[in-house]
C-alpha cells in the first residue's frame, strides 16, 4: 500500500471485534511513530502500552466514570465493558511537558504527528485505531495507573487499536477548495 492509499483508507472504529493485536504490529507502530516530524527534536511524545491487569483497572474507572453515581443497566455495562476490553490494544499517548508555551504547541504538534504515524503503521498491518480523550484521560487515577507523572507529562488521549466489529465507511470530507486555497 503505497502512502497516498494508507491515508485515504485508515479508519477510526468505535467497536472493536475481542481479537489481539500481533506485538510486531505494535512494535513497528511504536517505531513509525518515532519518525514524526519534530521541529525542535524535542521528541516529547511518550506511549505506554497497558496490558490486561491495568486495562481490566481502566474499565473499572471508566465504569465508576460513566455511571456518575447511579446504576447502570445490564445493556450499558455490557457497552462500556466492550468498549474497554475488545479493542486488541491500548496504548496511552503522553507529552512531556514544558514551561515555554511556544515550545509546548510545537511539541503537542509533533505528539500529533507521531499518533498519526502510529494509526498509519497499525492500518498497514490491517487494524484500525481511534484516537480517543475525554474525561478518563483527564482522571488522576489514570495517571496512577500508568505511572506518569502529571507535574512531567499529559496524557494526550487513548489509542484503541485492532479489529473493527463491523465494517467503517469512510466519512464525507470536505471538498478541497473549501479547505486550501493559494495565494501569488
Amino acid at each position: 500500500m503505497n502512502v497516498q492509499e494508507a491515508i485515504a483508507t485508515r479508519r477510526t472504529a468505535h467497536e472493536y471485534a475481542a481479537t489481539p493485536v500481533e506485538p510486531a504490529a505494535i512494535e513497528r507502530a511504536l517505531s513509525a511513530a518515532q519518525w514524526a516530524p519534530c521541529h525542535r527534536l524535542t521528541f516529547p511524545w511518550r506511549f505506554t502500552v497497558v496490558g490486561p491487569q491495568t486495562r481490566a483497572r481502566v474499565t473499572e474507572l471508566g465504569l465508576t466514570l460513566k455511571s456518575k453515581g447511579r446504576e447502570l443497566d445490564d445493556d450499558l455495562r455490557a457497552r462500556i465493558v466492550a468498549k474497554f476490553a475488545n479493542p486488541g490494544a491500548l496504548l496511552v499517548v503522553s507529552q512531556v511537558l514544558v514551561d515555554n508555551d511556544f515550545q509546548r504547541r510545537e511539541d503537542y504538534a509533533a505528539t500529533a504527528c507521531a499518533i498519526q504515524n502510529l494509526t498509519l503503521s497499525l492500518h498497514a498491518d490491517g487494524y484500525h485505531s481511534k484516537w480517543s480523550t475525554g474525561g478518563l484521560t483527564t482522571h488522576p487515577e489514570t495517571y496512577a495507573m500508568m505511572g506518569i507523572d502529571p507535574a512531567l507529562q499529559e496524557i494526550v488521549g487513548f489509542i484503541w487499536a485492532g479489529e473493527p466489529a463491523t465494517p467503517v465507511r469512510a466519512p464525507r470530507r470536505p471538498s478541497l477548495d473549501r479547505v486550501a486555497h493559494s495565494v501569488p
